[in-house]
């Protein structure tokens, strides 16, 4: 049976922390908590299940956080938690087995994330894969009987454990505010975190989100180090924040620029959005469409679902047809009811 780590970063979750770890203490043979600055009861609580709480000094940092946390760890696998989590008792019983059976050759072990929707800000689907579990010290292993060389993909196994995602609030506005802090002291974003600030954006940002972030997209599109997918994403930003300021010349702009590169469902959605302003709705409705049925989505799956189809509906109400309004109107419940389940 292997062994496992339970290492957690927290910052006042007096709330919810028993409520975590009294759903996998048990299973743990070890408990490393890193608080970053509670004014709370959280180390309190957390003394009730382990000895080994750690300060760190926040830095702005999560891996940062996160990595010292993981230092700590002595057994054969970590297991990386968040206190807004939990895991009921079908879960902890697929979790026991996996102790009792689990490969040494496995270096990660993924599990579903569920209920994701509830307080969505980056999440297009309501329950995912996740890596959870980590070997703690990795052994490299030489791989092909010719032309050999060292294995460094790791070795993945997706598991069949739920991990319900309980948030108590949306973090959307944290998560905001931490992508333009660091846009401003780093003055770019790795590929990862360039797609995800943009997709918070189109999933939870408001108007003045999308303002404020135009200036490091526009940026971005004029990027020469930049890839086709990240100057499409950046277009996106840049034009749906210069509809939103009633730009209408830079709109267009962004908006060709993104349609140059494949297009996607987000930026027919502005086009759709900016004609319905202009109540051109036969135009509008162009648009909704190629949303809906001819292109993909890159940042927000509703923008290939539930949002363009509305859309349409409202176009087709405005313009008195309303059994068109009505049809794509049940289209988009339908959608919203099952199309974001994996």
């Amino acid at each position: 049976m292997i062994t496992i780590s339970l290492c957690m970063i927290v910052k006042d979750e007096e709330k919810i922390l028993d409520r975590c770890l009294s759903s996998v203490a048990d299973l743990m043979d070890e408990i490393i908590i890193v608080d970053t600055g509670s004014g709370d009861n959280t180390k309190a609580i957390a003394a009730k299940y382990t000895d080994k709480i750690y300060d760190f000094k926040w830095i702005n940092d999560f891996s940062a956080a996160r990595n010292y946390a993981f230092s700590k760890a002595t057994k054969e696998y970590i297991y990386s938690a968040d206190a807004d989590e939990l895991l009921d008792e079908p879960n902890r019983e697929k979790f026991r087995i996996l102790k009792q059976v689990l490969m040494p050759e496995i270096e990660i072990v993924q599990m579903y994330y569920s209920n994701q929707l509830k307080y969505g800000s980056v999440y297009n689907y309501d329950k995912e894969y996740r890596p959870k579990l980590f070997k703690r010290v990795r052994n490299f292993t030489w791989i092909d009987p010719i032309h050999e060389t060292i294995r460094t993909e790791p070795v993945v196994f997706d598991s069949e454990i739920e991990i319900i995602h309980e948030q108590e609030e949306s973090h959307a506005s944290r998560d905001l505010t931490a992508f333009r802090r660091v846009c401003k002291e780093e003055n770019t974003l790795s590929v990862r975190l360039h797609n995800l600030y943009a997709r918070e954006l189109f999933i939870a940002g408001n108007e003045d989100d999308f303002i404020q972030a135009e200036a490091f997209y526009e940026a971005s599109c004029s990027d020469t180090a930049r890839s086709a997918d990240e100057i499409r994403e950046a277009a996106c930003v840049v034009a749906k924040a210069a509809r939103l300021r009633g730009d209408n010349m830079k709109f267009h702009k962004y908006a060709m620029k993104a349609m140059a590169a494949d297009g996607c469902a987000e930026i027919c959605m502005e086009l759709g959005n900016f004609y319905m302003e202009k109540e051109d709705y036969q135009e509008a409705v162009v648009w909704f469409y190629n949303a809906a049925f001819e292109t993909e989505s890159i940042l927000d799956i509703r923008c290939k679902g539930n949002k363009p189809l509305l859309g349409m509906a409202e176009c087709y109400k405005r313009i008195g047809m309303e059994e068109r309004a009505e049809e794509y109107t049940k289209m988009a419940k339908e959608w919203t009811a099952s199309a974001c389940r994996p």
